[in-house]
């Protein structure tokens, strides 16, 4: 198929705080389309619903309204079909001390997945002779942990936070998936760590044709890895596009505020946004944004007079397909097509 191997339409994802309150909603009208072979960088600060969407798009959240589509065909939420999912589309926790049981070997670890999912009497049906070892072993190896048998009586605590992330890789790959959804994969790993892992998981793509989601707060790390990016701001996308518009020419406030913190980007003032992000049962009507954008604090927006627009007039979802957009007022004015 040409279609986006993964898609999510107008996902709404809402948890009840209690009796009494307002729904929280954590995803509040997505859609997003991750290409075959495409990496794409899901940004944002914690707590803007990137998490949830991500976990959402695994079918580990039900949305209560919206579809989820893999390959084309909707997500069932059957035990069974869940199953047969979860064998096409694996998740890498950002936490490989976590992740792993600390009583379970490399070797035990890797191999969990392979019988619950009973994948070698899978492949031996089909024809093709393996074997537990052998399938451990070739994930292992594509982890880049090698010689893998030296690592199959090994327990976490004896690797290093690499090597740990790895194993965590090397148990999605044992059913080799279709995606990847890795949620922060490297933030809790050296920085002189982190450029080894975000190489590997660009090198299985490339060899593997695997399609990665990354969920992260960080966009130098989407800058160094992300074919796409997708900006979320109070459970909705407000700024996507190929990583060089994002990066280079970001249009919605949000997404230059969080560039200008960047340290490899020196051009650009830091913004300093006022507050925090506001109670997601309670988003602001207008631009959701619009109570800590620099735009309209500074008189930007008011001077290309979409400033009652910003407080009063909310924007639509962002289409899961296009080229560069955001969901702003003030760039739809800017823009050479707005009357």
């Amino acid at each position: 198929m040409n279609g986006p191997l993964l898609e999510a339409r107008e996902l709404q994802v809402r948890f009840h705080a209690g009796r009494g309150k307002r729904p929280v909603r954590a995803v509040d009208g997505v859609d997003l389309a991750v290409g075959r072979g495409e990496i794409v960088a899901l940004v944002g600060e914690s707590g803007c619903g990137k998490t949830t969407l991500a976990r959402t798009l695994l079918g580990l959240e039900r949305p209560q309204d919206g579809t989820v589509l893999f390959d084309g065909a909707p997500l069932g939420y059957g035990s069974g079909d869940l199953k047969r999912y979860r064998r096409r589309a694996q998740l890498i926790l950002q936490d490989p001390t976590g992740a792993l049981n600390p009583r379970q070997t490399v070797y035990e670890s890797v191999a969990e997945g392979l019988r619950i999912h009973r994948a070698v009497a899978r492949k031996q049906r089909e024809g093709i002779e393996t074997s537990e070892v052998d399938l451990v072993s070739a994930a292992l190896a594509k982890a880049g942990l090698r010689p893998p048998e030296g690592f199959f009586m090994t327990y976490p605590h004896e690797l290093s936070g690499g090597q740990r992330q790895r194993v965590v890789i090397a148990g999605a790959l044992a059913l080799e998936p279709e995606l990847l959804v890795a949620d922060e994969p490297v933030s809790s790993l050296d920085a002189s760590i982190r450029g080894e892992i975000l190489a590997l998981l660009l090198r299985l793509r490339d060899e593997l044709g695997l399609t990665v989601l990354v969920v992260t707060h960080d966009l130098g790390l989407a800058w160094n890895i992300a074919d796409r990016i997708a900006v979320m701001y109070l459970g909705r996308i407000v700024e996507v596009g190929s990583t060089e518009q994002v990066l280079q020419a970001p249009e919605h406030p949000y997404t230059q505020a969080l560039l200008s913190v960047v340290p490899e980007v020196e051009e650009i003032e830091p913004v300093v946004l006022a507050g925090e992000p506001p109670d997601p049962s309670r988003i602001p009507d207008g631009c959701r944004f619009h109570p800590r954008c620099q735009a309209l604090a500074g008189g930007a927006a008011e001077a290309a007079g979409v400033a009652d627009r910003c407080i009063s007039d909310p924007l639509p979802v962002i289409a899961a397909h296009g080229g560069h957009r955001a969901a702003c007022w003030l760039a739809e004015a800017r823009s050479p097509s707005s009357p």
